[in-house]
C-alpha cells in the first residue's frame, strides 16, 4: 500500500545528508547569484515527482492539478502553480540519480541482466523530432525499429535493482556490461543478446563473474549444470520487472518536451519501483529452484 508519509520521510532523510554536500561540490561561476528560497523544499519536489509513478494517473499535469493541488494541499502547504513546478524539475536530476543509487539492493550471487528500448516518439515522427535530436538514436529490437534510448538493468533474485545504465538506442547490449556489473559477483543470467566468448572471459578473469546465457541455434550445444539451466529458465523475472516499469511506473511515453525532464521521469519511475513493497522474485533453497 502506497504511503506518502513514508515516501517523504525516506526522501527527506536522504536530502538532509545529500544536499549540503552537493552544494559544497558545486563550482562557482564567479558571478554573484541570488539564491531565493523556494516555497517547496527539494525533498518535497522529489516526493511529488516519485509519487506520480505510484499513482493511477497517466498524465503529470492532470495528476498535479487534481491530486497534488487538491488532495495533498495540506501535506504540501507551499504548493505553486503547475508551470512554476515544471521549471524546478530539471534541478532534481542529480539528487534523483544519487537517491536511486541509495535504493539499490544487495547482490546475492545470483543476478539477471537485460535491456529494453525506451522510445521517445512514434516511428513516423522520427525525422521531425527536435527534442532528442542530438541525444537519442535509432535502434532496433527483435520487434521493430525505434528512436530513443536503451535501459540496461541488473536485478537480484529478490527483484531488487542492482544497477542501471541508460544509453542511446543504437548501443549494443554487450557494450555497457563491464561497467554495469562493477558491483556484482557470482553468476549473471542473460538472454542470447549477450552471447560473447570474449565478454564472458573478460568478466571471469577480471571480476570472477560467470556469465550464463542461452545458446543461439547456430552454436554448438554444450553441457550446463542443472542449477544453471533451472535459473536460466527463471530469467523471465527481469522481463516482468521491465513490464512493470513500463506499464505501472510509466518510464516510457512520447509526450516529453525536454530531454532533462525525460531523464527525471525515468529516474522517478525506477525509484517508485524500488519503493514497491512486493516485487517479482524467485525462491532459492539449498541451490534448488522452487516456485516463488
Amino acid at each position: 500500500m502506497f504511503s506518502l508519509e513514508d515516501l517523504f520521510c525516506s526522501v527527506d532523510d536522504f536530502c538532509q545528508t545529500f544536499e549540503p554536500r552537493w552544494k559544497q561540490q558545486l563550482l562557482a561561476s564567479g558571478r554573484q547569484v541570488r539564491h531565493r528560497p523556494r516555497r517547496l523544499s527539494l525533498s518535497e519536489i522529489m516526493t511529488i515527482l516519485i509519487a506520480f509513478h505510484q499513482s493511477c494517473y497517466r498524465n503529470f499535469k492532470t495528476y498535479y492539478q487534481e491530486k497534488v493541488q487538491t488532495e495533498w494541499a495540506g501535506a504540501f502547504p507551499g504548493l505553486v502553480s503547475y508551470q512554476r513546478f515544471i521549471e524546478w524539475v530539471p534541478g532534481t536530476v542529480v539528487p534523483m540519480c544519487a537517491y536511486l543509487r541509495s535504493c539499490f539492493g544487495s547482490c546475492s550471487g545470483i543476478s539477471f541482466m537485460d535491456s529494453t528500448a525506451l522510445s521517445v516518439c512514434h516511428n513516423r515522427r522520427i525525422k521531425r523530432n527536435k527534442v532528442f535530436e542530438n541525444v537519442a538514436k535509432r535502434g532496433r529490437t527483435s520487434v521493430d525499429w525505434f528512436f530513443g534510448f536503451k535501459l540496461h538493468l541488473v536485478v537480484n533474485d529478490r527483484g531488487e535493482l542492482l544497477n542501471i545504465m541508460l544509453t542511446p538506442g543504437n548501443t549494443d547490449d554487450r557494450t555497457p556490461v563491464p561497467k554495469l556489473l562493477q558491483q556484482v559477483f557470482g553468476k549473471v543470467f542473460a538472454d542470447k543478446g549477450y552471447v560473447s566468448q570474449k565478454l564472458a572471459n573478460h568478466l571471469l578473469h577480471t571480476a570472477g563473474i560467470q556469465l550464463v546465457t542461452k545458446l543461439k541455434r547456430t552454436m554448438k550445444q554444450r553441457l550446463m549444470p542443472l542449477n544453471d539451466r533451472l535459473l536460466l529458465r527463471k530469467r523471465s523475472i527481469i522481463e516482468t520487472i521491465i513490464d512493470q516499469l513500463k506499464n505501472i511506473s510509466q518510464i516510457e511515453h512520447s509526450r516529453h518536451r525536454s530531454a532533462v525532464n525525460c531523464f527525471v521521469n525515468i529516474l522517478g519511475g525506477l525509484i517508485a519501483y524500488c519503493h514497491q513493497p512486493k516485487k517479482p522474485s524467485i525462491a532459492i533453497n539449498d541451490n534448488l529452484l522452487l516456485p516463488a
